[in-house]
């Protein structure tokens, strides 16, 4: 049974729209435990994603992805030139792992954060309740919600 999950991005570093052109990304760099814990356990290839544009004026969701690859080691982790290197991972002991993710759909309009505070049914949803997880699950519920919003006309 799929999952469903945010993934956050910084549009300035890698946005919808560099998704769309590509088509298909790793998603690595992610050094928390609980966010690589979702990625290496749960996520798997036909998940949806809600692709979330942080640290952006405004954040909010910017489209749909899909996980590509389950969880696999994040070679970043083990590349001494990288911003990700973790001088305690090793090839036998890789610590962090990585999805890759392919592109789906990009909203006409952004959905910001502060539209979803006020929508019915989003109350729990981790990334309104302050969540700085860069990766974290949602329900079904959420995600038909912020589709809908973000397929609808401004």
């Amino acid at each position: 049974m799929p999952r469903n999950w945010l993934m956050k991005s910084e549009p300035d570093v890698y946005s919808i729209d560099d998704l769309r052109r590509d088509g298909r990304t790793s998603w690595e760099g992610v050094r928390n435990y609980q966010a690589r814990n979702f990625m290496r356990d749960d996520a798997r290839p036909g998940d949806p994603v809600l692709f979330y544009h942080s640290n952006a004026s405004p954040p909010g969701v910017a489209g749909l992805a899909r996980v590509a690859r389950a969880g696999y080691p994040d070679p970043t982790a083990l590349d001494p030139s990288s911003d990700y290197y973790d001088p305690k991972a090793t090839e036998a002991d890789p610590r962090w792992y990585m999805v890759d993710l392919e592109f789906v759909e990009a909203f006409p309009h952004l959905v910001p954060l502060d539209a979803l505070r006020d929508v019915p049914g989003l109350e729990k949803m981790l990334v309104i309740n302050k969540s700085r997880l860069s990766v974290q699950p949602v329900t079904d519920d959420e995600l038909r919600i912020v589709t809908a919003l973000g397929r609808a006309h401004p």
